[in-house]
């Protein structure tokens, strides 16, 4: 590859995930859709939290693409990551958080607005299935000006996250995005989020894809719907007509991998989920570090599934530095 400052310039929201442990009888009991992100006003998610309050597990930054980011700068990799955080106390956390993980962002040269930093409330049932309701606050506003068009242009990959779909400044300032990208000759990479994106925001999604993508990441359900059709092989022939390559997650079934040729099975690493926040957010993330340095879509398929396996593992949605280069090693030694 030709020198660029960043393998992958990324936009997304900004999310403090607080993480708490519920059973299906309080998502019942509270009107929450299982297994769903849904967008919450604040007042409905400050009822939730204090409902739930006895059960928080732990507070630590997120964000879908974020995640992606810092695994793989975790990696090695080099990463920018424009996004839209308050003037408040969540704010300056999840900014420093970001440099900690040696990730570049327009965070660190910005005057930040009053207002709320966006929060996640990731509910975790006993069958490891994440239930989230995320309240945007000030992410909702993530527009052109958070872009750092510079970077995006010293970039290899842009990767956006689908979640921005349902901000009308985020769906506008990914579209530009992609265009500029375009335009400068870098790639654009593209994670559907969550079927309710693909489901709600279905026109948003389409329009975000335009003539197509260089790489799309999705799992079934929202390949599926996606495509309109309940037959996987059929949306999977939609998917070859909008993407130059995909990654399609499988769950406890692995993955498919389209690397534009030919189809890679991927089989998953067991193991005994008790958390699901994250897997493809760090699926994505290993494996963009793995295309930019020199690993086949195989090999970097096969290291995105030990890093997916290993975090449903546990709680939360990042792994420590030193377990998922452990993991680098192990698919390298394997050469």
């Amino acid at each position: 590859m030709s020198a660029k400052k960043y393998d992958v310039y990324a936009i997304g929201n900004a999310i403090v995930d607080y993480e708490i442990e519920v059973d299906n009888a309080f998502l019942e009991a509270n009107g929450v859709e299982k297994g769903l992100m849904t967008l919450a006003e604040q007042d409905r998610q400050d009822g939730l939290l204090r409902a739930a309050k006895s059960n928080i597990r732990k507070k630590q930054a997120g964000g879908s693409a974020a995640n992606s980011v810092v695994a793989l700068a975790q990696l090695g990799g080099t990463g920018f990551y424009s996004c839209k955080v308050a003037l408040d106390v969540d704010g300056t956390f999840y900014r420093d958080d970001l440099v900690e993980q040696g990730v570049a962002t327009n965070l660190s040269d910005a005057k930040l607005d009053e207002g709320v930093t966006g929060k996640c409330l990731v509910m975790i049932t006993p069958d490891a299935e994440r239930t989230m309701s995320t309240f945007l606050g000030i992410s909702s506003n993530l527009s052109l000006s958070e872009l750092n068009l510079d970077q995006l242009e010293n970039s290899h990959y842009l990767f956006l996250e689908g979640y921005l779909v349902s901000s009308p400044s985020g769906f506008e300032a990914i579209k530009e995005a992609k265009k500029r990208a375009k335009t400068a000759g870098v790639k654009t990479a593209l994670t559907f989020s969550d079927p309710s994106m693909v489901k709600y925001f279905g026109d948003q999604m389409h329009e975000v894809v335009g003539e197509g993508v260089d790489l799309l990441f999705c799992n079934e359900e929202e390949a599926r719907l996606y495509a309109g059709t309940d037959d996987l092989t059929q949306a999977i022939e939609k998917l070859k007509k909008i993407t130059k390559s995909y990654v399609l997650t499988l769950g406890s079934k692995g993955a498919q991998i389209w690397d534009g040729e030919n189809i890679h099975h991927i089989d998953a690493v067991k193991t005994q989920a008790v958390d699901t926040t994250g897997a493809g957010d760090i699926y994505a993330g290993t494996f963009l570090y793995g295309i930019n340095h020199g690993l086949s879509y195989v090999e970097a398929g096969n290291l995105a599934s030990l890093a997916a396996s290993q975090v449903v593992s546990q709680y939360g949605p990042r792994l420590k530095k030193s377990k998922i280069r452990e993991f680098l090693a192990e698919i390298k030694n394997k050469n």
